[in-house]
């Protein structure tokens, strides 16, 4: 079983605003949470195109999370329990996220090329917006 954590999204900044506000830091508020600090949080990933059919259905929950590689949509049909979805580009970077309740179909998300599933309301608990960046540890701790 591999690992995840999310790295905050880059500050966005005003296109009108002088480049010397640009690298603006406060004091004693560091721009992102170091390394150390972030949660590591159970990762599922399905890279088989049966283990991405699978993906959570016939389950009652999931601890953590499942990332379907090589994904750009999913659907609830059949799920007990809502999820919340993450459509990730190529570099594991957040497109959007979303919350489906059971019996749903998604579109397919243009860019996307994964997506991570979690239960309703864990993306938000971990920090997952748009703009983040999903970082994956294998169980031996490399990425």
């Amino acid at each position: 079983m591999a690992t995840m954590t999310v790295s905050a999204p880059a500050p966005k900044v005003p296109a009108e605003a002088p480049t010397e506000v640009r690298s603006e830091v406060r004091p004693g508020i560091p721009a992102e949470p170091p390394p150390e600090a972030l949660a590591e949080i159970p990762l599922e990933i399905a890279e088989s195109a049966r283990a991405r059919r699978r993906g959570l259905l016939g389950r009652a929950g999931v601890t953590g999370a499942l990332l379907l590689t090589r994904a750009s949509g999913v659907h609830t049909v059949r799920m007990r329990f809502a999820i919340d979805v993450a459509y990730l580009d190529r570099e594991l970077r957040v497109l959007s996220v979303r919350t489906m309740r059971p019996g749903r179909i998604g579109l397919p998300r243009p860019r996307a090329r994964h997506v991570l599933e979690a239960e309703a309301g864990a993306m938000a608990r971990w920090g997952v917006c748009r703009g983040a960046r999903i970082v994956v540890r294998d169980a031996a701790g490399g990425t």
